[in-house]
């Protein structure tokens, strides 16, 4: 790692690099607190390209934080839709009514004051306040703890409690106090465009000259590999009423502690989003399907639905594998099931729904244009 001069050096050539370089980032062009916070919560768990259009279309509907703290939870779970990790969600607007209801509508510029909102911890929260308000605090995320990582050839698995602890250290001893912002950014892009996690474009690297890991001829072996967790193979089956007029049924999230217990079961799908009905499968998929349709429609007359296998939908999410077996029920009217709703099959946007949840739609709409006389 760089000292007295070299630190200089090592700050300079950082910080030069990133202002000539750097990607236009909508986010980049401000410094409104509440526009570098949804950011921040938008880049977690999501990619720069993905997160950009949902970036613009969330600010269009909720442009400042009373906005947001004053929305319907639908109507802020709608715009999330397709993100996934809807916690962040919740999480935001929450974060948003306390920032409203306690603090005027500002952002807090103290860490310990920032960390006490809901989703934010100690990345995020020195993210912002370094971004918008020059806070002197020094970032440590994925991309950041891999160039520290290959920096001062660390070993190990960086995740670990006292490797975390060295790495934020390091990061907090290299941030350039005059420029902790761009700093922090700088380091950020380095990992995201240069530093990657594959094939370290070290030619081009501002810093090269640093980096122990490069010197000792390990930098594309670090950071060495976690242990990865056992895939768990995940079996459902979604039942995708439509009737004459191409309308489905979507049921509700659940609200209550009875309802969310019984949709754990059904990991990833549900999100507490709307979603069809569905149920975890070890056997025959359509004979379960058909019995659990029974016990969750007890006031429709009892009927032999046709169900019409589409195809599986895959979906991974984390270490669950998740397969769907879809089965289209073409009836005359929808069943009324108490909390849920009717929507177009082919257009589901009008409630918050999970990205596997449209993929089941798609795999129904491809079946029923099979069907003899479907839609």
């Amino acid at each position: 790692m760089p000292e007295g001069l070299e630190l200089a050096t090592f700050r300079k050539q950082m910080l030069a690099w990133f202002r000539q370089f750097q990607r236009d980032l909508p986010w980049r062009r401000t410094k409104d607190p509440y526009r570098i916070w949804l950011s921040e919560i938008m880049l977690q768990q999501t990619r720069v390209a993905a997160a950009i259009p949902y970036y613009e279309k969330f600010l269009q509907r909720f442009p400042d934080v009373h906005t947001l703290a004053a929305a319907p939870q639908d109507e802020v779970l709608r715009l999330w839709s397709g993100l996934g990790y809807y916690s962040r969600a919740r999480n935001l607007q929450k974060a948003a009514q306390q920032i409203v209801a306690k603090r005027g509508g500002e952002f807090p510029t103290r860490l310990e004051d920032a960390l006490l909102l809901p989703g934010i911890g100690n990345y995020t929260a020195a993210a912002i306040l370094s971004i918008a308000f020059g806070g002197k605090q020094a970032v440590l995320d994925g991309n950041v703890a891999r160039v520290l990582a290959r920096l001062g050839a660390i070993r190990g698995e960086l995740r670990e409690s006292k490797n975390w602890q060295t790495l934020q250290k390091n990061a907090d001893r290299l941030l350039d106090p005059e420029s902790p912002g761009d700093w922090n950014q700088a380091m950020m892009e380095l990992g995201a465009t240069l530093c990657t996690p594959r094939s370290p474009r070290c030619l081009l690297c501002p810093v090269a000259q640093f980096c122990e890991g490069r010197k000792l001829g390990i930098a594309e072996s670090l950071p060495e590999k976690r242990k990865e967790r056992a895939t768990v193979e995940v079996a459902l089956a979604a039942a995708v009423f439509t009737d004459r007029k191409g309308c489905t049924l979507l049921l509700p999230p659940p609200k209550n502690i009875m309802e969310k217990a019984a949709a754990d079961h059904v990991p990833s799908l549900v999100s507490r989003m709307w979603h069809f009905p569905t149920l975890p499968v070890n056997s025959d998929p359509a004979v379960s399907l058909a019995a659990f349709l029974r016990k969750i429609m007890p006031e429709v007359p009892n009927r032999e639905w046709r169900l019409v296998p589409a195809k599986n939908v895959r979906h991974a999410v984390t270490y669950r594998a998740i397969t769907v077996s879809p089965f289209l029920l073409t009836v005359e009217n929808l069943p009324r099931v108490r909390g849920a709703k009717q929507v177009p099959l082919g257009d589901l946007s009008s409630l918050p729904v999970s990205s596997l949840t449209r993929k089941v739609s798609r795999a129904a709409l491809a079946a029923a244009a099979s069907v003899p006389g479907g839609r």
